[in-house]
């Protein structure tokens, strides 16, 4: 295939196996040149592995971007991160192996 659609990687998964998972797509990209498409709602996974992100909010796609910079973005960071996240620098370490789990989701949009 050209394009690989993943629903909800990390759903319900142990990190490790998340961490694992997150590696093979990045394999699968990187050496077979396979477009990944991701739909996750664990923010910190997605602007790890995706170089670009959009953000939806009831269907609708309510900013889009560089990962790094929506990662910056208070407005991001305060509506879907709970404000207090910090993010390591890209590619510095696998997903799922600090041993935290997702950031908390606040539903509200962005202000």
């Amino acid at each position: 295939p050209e394009i690989l659609l993943v629903d909800e990687l990390s759903l319900g998964l142990a990190p490790i196996a998340v961490s694992g998972l997150a590696e093979h797509l990045r394999l699968l990209h990187e050496t077979r040149d396979l477009a990944v498409l991701l739909i996750e709602q664990n923010a910190q996974l997605a602007f790890e592995l995706c170089p670009r992100a959009y953000v939806l909010e009831n269907g609708r796609i309510v900013t889009s971007g560089n990962s790094a910079e929506l990662q910056r973005s208070e407005a991001v960071r305060r509506a879907y991160l709970g404000g207090g996240v910090v993010f390591p620098a890209a590619g510095a370490g696998e997903a799922g192996s600090r041993g935290e789990g997702p950031p908390q989701q606040n539903r509200s949009a962005p202000a």
